[in-house]
């Protein structure tokens, strides 16, 4: 059975064209002017994984929010899981850039860190 998907690379500015074909013969990329590209393309159709970023509830700081995002990137499917997580969580100040809110989300081996400093009142 042959597949074939269509994606523009985010790689670099270039924002090539790339088709990744995949049948009994294997995989081909085409249209990538780079590595990155080819590498990036097959990630995207196989296994496609994204970074999260929230923001969580502060208390006792003189911001109502503290942004936070994942320390790697997950996988796509569980977005939406890291996310219904994240709706139960709240924080209290201090909160420092690069804190850990939550160790190992979901089992996923991915901590929620916080990217905004929240100092207490």
């Amino acid at each position: 059975m042959k597949t074939e998907q269509q994606l523009i690379c985010i790689k670099c500015p270039l924002g090539c064209q790339i088709t990744v074909t995949i049948d009994d013969e294997g995989e081909q990329v085409t249209g990538a002017q780079c590595k990155n590209g080819e590498i990036y393309a097959l990630q995207e159709v196989k296994q496609p994984e994204r970074v999260v970023i929230s923001v969580l509830p502060c208390e006792q700081s003189i911001i109502p929010t503290v942004s936070v995002k994942t320390s790697e990137p997950i996988p796509k499917e569980h977005i939406f899981s890291v996310m219904k997580r994240l709706s139960k969580v709240r924080v209290t100040a201090p909160i420092s850039v690069g804190d850990i809110i939550i160790h190992n989300i979901l089992g996923l081996s991915v901590d929620i860190v916080a990217t905004r400093n929240a100092p207490r009142i």
